[in-house]
């Protein structure tokens, strides 16, 4: 019996087996210190009673995380750890900040807009209270999210247009817009009680009809719906007279 517990503490105690380095891969839009909280006490203990389970669930509730997983190595004495980040697919602009969100909403890092990142649509929100409750973690709301995601992805050669770049912003005034250096084109507002964001697709195919062989002529256009839209023409200076 002295025997047997003396087999049993070798094999479970403390310094047994014990984990003596946690392999944590190269991340880059999550805390390297909220990582280290989610796996504290792993080192040193022993991998046969370590429970990995809580460890991994700790690191999926980190913000920028998706999932997880965490494994022991008894032969080297290596706590593996797994994650895999939450990656951005739009840029959420306020002001000089770019928010970066995720396909579900989530935003997963920020930038400044004249710092090198990831060339992503962006939308530029100029409303009032912009931003309020926006950061790390934080989500975009649902409505925002499919409209800034439908027209990020609008490009130049989806509506016939020469302009070199799109931009995409939202205002108070008129909601959703597309702005180029030549013309305006309002798109408004969306939400569940008013105008749904499957409109969009039809709205890009009437502003195609628009600016069709008149593009150089177009001050604003005017997407009331996706079957109703009009534009106001570019003022052309009269010649001065005598």
């Amino acid at each position: 019996m002295i025997a047997a517990g003396y087999l049993w503490t070798l094999f479970t105690g403390p310094s047994a087996f014990a984990i003596e380095h946690v392999d944590v891969p190269e991340l880059q839009w999550t805390d390297g210190a909220a990582v280290s909280a989610a796996l504290a006490g792993a080192a040193g203990t022993n991998a046969l009673r370590l429970e990995t389970a809580p460890l991994a669930g700790r690191l999926a509730d980190l913000p920028t995380v998706r999932s997880a997983g965490v494994a022991v190595s008894l032969l080297d004495g290596r706590l593996i750890v797994e994650v895999h980040e939450r990656e951005p697919i739009l840029g959420w602009r306020v002001g000089t900040t770019v928010f970066l969100v995720d396909p579900e909403g989530v935003i997963v890092g920020s930038r400044d807009v004249s710092a090198a990142g990831p060339t992503l649509p962006t939308v530029e929100d100029r409303r009032d209270g912009a931003g309020a409750g926006l950061g790390i973690g934080a989500r975009l709301g649902p409505t925002d999210l499919d409209v800034a995601t439908r027209l990020g992805s609008v490009s130049a050669a989806d509506i016939g247009s020469r302009q070199p770049a799109l931009k995409v912003i939202v205002t108070d005034a008129d909601g959703y817009v597309i702005k180029t250096e030549a013309w305006d084109a309002v798109f408004g507002f969306y939400g569940p009680a008013t105008r749904s964001p499957e409109m969009i697709a039809g709205q890009v195919r009437l502003l195609r009809s628009l600016l069709a062989d008149r593009e150089a002529e177009v001050r604003r256009v005017i997407l009331a719906s996706d079957t109703d839209g009009t534009y106001v023409p570019r003022i052309t200076p009269r010649p001065s007279s005598g």
